[in-house]
């Protein structure tokens, strides 16, 4: 996404950013405290972001019928139907409370015995028993099976046999008390930023090659392919229903504290 405005190949209009590269709960956490001008957060987070944080139009991380993973070392359940039964009395390790696989999880599961581990540490958690199942994000999506598990669910597939929509997982927000016009500007250049990396893709894989975490160039690029796409250069109306979807139910579950009215910048 940011390829174009780290490599200085487009017009930053007169701004500088400083590129922060963090894990996503850490964001979360960080949005929370309203520490970052503009950052990447957790569909799930924003809904407590929303009286200092807007979303920015563009930016999405969404899964249109693949998302984060439960994966265990041990036998799955035989069919989706039987997931939710199958996971009492386990342990599963998460990336994150304010996480949107998370929340996903907590909307399909009655009950879950969690602890909160970093992403990247999840299958060394499981493969040291000190938990049953993984909530997988990232890149452990595609190497899950080279790590020895097996796929329990899939909660983006879950999810859009469920409702039909892509899950929403991340999104970019940017503070309310930057003035709205220096807000679109913002908005247009993240937006070029994406657009560029979109059509110059080699080198935009390239570039994030150093934080790939084990995975080759074509597996770099698939799984950027999964991320980054037509939603990320604008939500559109697909997207912000999405959004809707998934935090009014979660509102209605009454696992967030309240329902949330969406403000996009622009």
């Amino acid at each position: 996404m940011f390829y174009a405005l780290a490599q200085n190949k487009i017009d930053t209009r007169g701004h500088r950013f400083e590129h922060i590269l963090q894990d996503i709960e850490t964001l979360n956490q960080r949005a929370l405290r309203g520490e970052l001008h503009i950052s990447a957060v957790s569909i799930h987070a924003y809904a407590y972001l929303t009286d200092k944080y807007a979303l920015l139009p563009c930016g999405a991380s969404m899964g249109d019928g693949y998302g984060p993973m439960l994966v265990t070392l041990e036998e799955p359940p035989a069919s989706t139907d039987e997931v939710n039964n199958w996971l009492k009395g386990k342990k599963i390790a998460i990336p994150g409370k304010k996480t949107s696989a998370y929340l996903a999880l907590r909307l399909m599961a009655d009950d879950v015995d969690t602890v909160t581990v970093p992403f990247d540490e999840i299958f060394g958690v499981v493969k040291a028993a000190k938990a049953d199942v993984g909530l997988i994000i990232h890149e452990g999506q595609i190497t899950y099976v080279d790590q020895g598990f097996r796929l329990v669910l899939d909660l983006g597939v879950w999810w859009k046999s469920t409702t039909g929509l892509p899950l929403p997982l991340g999104g970019n927000v940017i503070r309310k008390d930057i003035p709205e016009k220096l807000r679109r500007e913002v908005a247009d250049i993240l937006k070029e930023s994406i657009d560029y990396g979109l059509k110059h893709r080699r080198a935009g894989v390239e570039h994030s090659m150093p934080l790939a975490r084990g995975l080759d160039v074509e597996e770099a690029d698939r799984f950027i392919g999964m991320y980054v796409n037509d939603f990320t250069r604008d939500y559109g109306t697909v997207g912000r229903n999405a959004i809707r979807e998934f935090l009014g139910r979660a509102s209605a579950a009454k696992l967030i504290p309240e329902p949330v009215e969406l403000e996009f910048v622009g």
